[in-house]
């Protein structure tokens, strides 16, 4: 079985924060502009995925496809900058000073943010103002979270969890004062 020595490790990773140290401006930005798109797809993924099946497990266990296709397509996180490219700094690699660092930290987030923040635009036009209208459901917990109509009258016509008279109590209140604001 092969393996890589501790050594050959700190090495390998001293190497990878001089070049992402020392890599151009643009390269910089657009490795880091993909690697907050990706990551936000792979959450809002995991997401999707966790409500539709009712499993947070499922989720949780998809949503580290998107570190791993980050990783494997060469892109860029702020979080893994701040690890790779002060090693670099600390061993004293020739270019690699406290303001490369600080020009890497800074480009990656410039391109992190947009990133994130254009997948969740797209997200939301194409599903945020088309999702269904949302009531708010009473758990038998007192805790408070959205439910579509048809989730209502699903949980409300089941015996699940004995929540059947609490729903069923909270759609008929609802019903009554359709149009009054839900207070926090």
């Amino acid at each position: 079985m092969s393996y890589v020595q501790p050594a050959e490790l700190a090495q390998n990773m001293i190497a990878a924060g001089e070049s992402k140290a020392l890599m151009s401006t643009r390269d910089t930005l657009i490795r880091s502009f993909m690697g907050g798109a990706l990551l936000t797809m792979a959450a809002a993924f995991a997401v999707t995925v966790s409500t539709q099946t009712g499993n947070a497990l499922v989720g949780a266990m998809l949503f580290p496809v998107g570190f791993v296709l980050l990783y494997l397509l060469g892109y860029d996180l702020l979080t893994g900058v701040f690890t790779l490219v002060p090693l670099a700094w600390i061993a004293k690699r020739p270019g690699v000073n406290f303001g490369a660092v600080m020009r890497n930290w800074g480009l990656v987030f410039l391109g992190n943010f947009p990133g994130a923040f254009f997948v969740g635009l797209a997200i939301y036009a194409t599903h945020g103002r088309t999702a269904p209208k949302r009531v708010p459901l009473l758990t038998a917990c007192g805790k408070r979270f959205a439910a579509s109509p048809a989730k209502v009258a699903k949980l409300a016509s089941s015996d699940q969890a004995n929540l059947a008279p609490a729903v069923q109590h909270h759609a008929t209140q609802h019903q009554a004062a359709q149009h009054q604001p839900v207070r926090q």
